[in-house]
């Protein structure tokens, strides 16, 4: 998996022509051709290796797969629209998941050379070397990333609200553009937590097991386990910020059926 996704990022990542030959596919989501390449290079290497497994990847729509087997979750590049800036902080996020469970996971950040790894049970890893979620236990004191679930601005409002209401119990907060990165800045201990509503499986699924292998935590708004879902409202981090964060507004907010900013309020005390 590491060599593929190395051999794609220094193919596709590199050429900034390429990535400003974009098709608009909504309000602030983009495919350049970048993604394009790289999804179809990945794609076509897997395939010649491993002809039985399924592939889902970001840009060819939700395919069909049988998600009770076993299939591989591309995002051929996560923070497109960073990509499309020249801000060097875009990623590819591949995840092999067996029926709801990440099982391998790779996310590369080709800028920085640095590959975060994961396998079921033998932890996560930074360019070979052993990674772990943060101390950190105290929300006063926490680093915590966040999302502004760019391709539902119906949910401004209540998403806004409660970057706010977290902004207002951290130490700080960040916005990067890239969920994968996001979850493995998490898995490495430089943030403490990172949370977004409507975040897609691809974004997630690599992601997710960088941070469970690294003792961290994940669970959907709800306070469930993300299986296999297209698309879930996540919270990652220190497994005692998770638990704060949820404590404070996770019960309390669907952000698919809130519809106003009031709705989604942390309760306060």
């Amino acid at each position: 998996m590491t060599d593929i996704v190395r051999e794609a990022a220094h193919r596709y990542m590199f050429d900034t022509v390429a990535a400003h030959r974009i098709r608009v596919k909504g309000m602030g989501d983009f495919v350049s051709e970048v993604d394009s390449d790289i999804q179809q290079f990945i794609h076509d290497e897997l395939a010649a290796r491993y002809p039985d497994i399924q592939f889902l990847g970001e840009e060819n729509g939700e395919q069909n797969v049988d998600f009770n087997g076993v299939y591989w979750v591309l995002d051929p590049v996560d923070g497109t629209s960073n990509l499309i800036h020249g801000v060097k902080h875009s990623a590819i996020s591949l995840a092999l998941m067996n029926g709801t469970n990440s099982e391998k996971a790779v996310v590369y950040q080709p800028y920085l050379d640095e590959m975060f790894t994961a396998e079921r049970g033998k932890g996560s890893h930074l360019n070979g070397k052993p990674i772990h979620v943060s101390m950190t236990a105290d929300m006063g004191m926490a680093l915590i990333a966040v999302g502004t679930s760019p391709y539902h601005r119906e949910m401004a409002g209540p998403n806004f609200t409660i970057i706010r209401e977290v902004f207002e119990r951290c130490a700080d907060i960040r916005r990067s553009g890239s969920a994968a990165l996001d979850m493995a800045w998490v898995a490495a201990g430089r943030y403490d937590a990172y949370l977004e509503s409507r975040v897609k499986l691809w974004d997630c699924a690599a992601g997710r097991l960088l941070v469970e292998e690294a003792g961290g935590k994940t669970i959907n708004w709800s306070g469930e386990a993300l299986g296999n879902a297209m698309e879930s409202s996540i919270v990652t981090g220190t497994p005692e910020i998770v638990e704060q964060l949820q404590q404070y507004f996770l019960d309390e907010v669907n952000p698919s059926e809130a519809d106003s900013a009031e709705a989604a309020r942390l309760p306060r005390g």
